[in-house]
């Protein structure tokens, strides 16, 4: 099965060389295509560096959110299914191997993501949303789907800011696809490395679980309480959650109008900044 693997990114120079190296050297037949987002630390430098040595790496320039500048992406791809990783990723030696393997069985492949730095950061888990069954919160930062599933559900919603990936997979399933986890398919993921960074990140991760509430309806029900409980046991995982909280509800007032398509909406400034990253 031919891969392409969609990076979008911005302002990576730190961290794309540990990438790019953990990618090159991936099961084939891959393609990596790397749509940037208007970077201007340099990042680009490396990557053209990259491409004279490996024919594989295709890149291309388009600003806008995530889902944005993915769906560009996808559209570039050729691969018979496609797969993500975040920027400031590094992918075991088997990820693609073992997403392949997944891919055999479902339609959606999830994989194990290890969160790496400050301790107190690397401890923190997620809190899984459940759809039919199925946990549809795994992060697009490790994660694959067949060509037909991005055709179907017409990538992802560029109106988010953030849980663009979310929205995408509970679009899926709906439509009946399923999805599977692998636990050997590991991606190492750096976690924010300022305190500022983090609550920035967790604002704005608030804010796209409210505009999953504004385009499917109320979710709360698809979460499990008690993860919740098990999640917010330490200081600053209590902190995560407040700063997800005021996202949430200042993105309620924001956003006061109902879901409308975006076809129909212009991007506001704030989105073409990637503010949850």
């Amino acid at each position: 099965m031919m891969i392409s693997i969609v990076l979008n990114l911005l302002n990576e120079k730190r961290h794309i060389r540990d990438l790019l190296d953990s990618l090159v050297t991936q099961e084939k037949p891959f393609e990596i295509i790397i749509v940037d987002a208007g970077s201007w630390d340099g990042t680009v430098a490396v990557i053209k560096k990259y491409m004279e040595m490996h024919p594989e790496i295709h890149l291309y320039h388009k600003p806008g959110t995530r889902g944005e500048s993915t769906n560009f992406g996808i559209m570039k791809a050729k691969g018979d299914a496609i797969a993500t990783i975040g920027g400031d990723c590094i992918a075991n030696p088997f990820w693609l191997k073992e997403l392949r393997k997944t891919l055999d069985d479902h339609d959606i492949a999830a994989g194990k993501t290890i969160n790496i730095g400050y301790h107190a950061f690397q401890e923190l888990d997620r809190v899984e949303l459940y759809h039919r069954g199925m946990d549809i919160s795994y992060p697009s930062g490790n994660m694959a789907w067949k060509r037909k599933v991005l055709d179907d559900v017409v990538g992802f919603d560029p109106w988010f800011v953030t849980a663009e990936d979310i929205d995408l997979n509970y679009r899926a399933v709906s439509l009946g696809y399923g999805l599977g986890y692998n636990e050997d398919a590991i991606v190492y993921h750096r976690m924010k490395e300022s305190f500022i960074k983090f609550f920035k990140q967790a604002f704005w991760n608030g804010w796209g679980r409210k505009q999953l509430t504004m385009k499917h309806g109320r979710l709360w029900s698809s979460y499990k309480p008690q993860r919740l409980i098990e999640t917010s046991k330490s200081l600053w995982a209590m902190a995560r959650l407040l700063l997800a909280v005021l996202g949430y509800f200042v993105c309620k007032f924001y956003e006061s109008s109902p879901y409308t398509p975006p076809a129909g909406r212009k991007p506001r400034r704030f989105r073409l900044v990637f503010p949850g990253r």
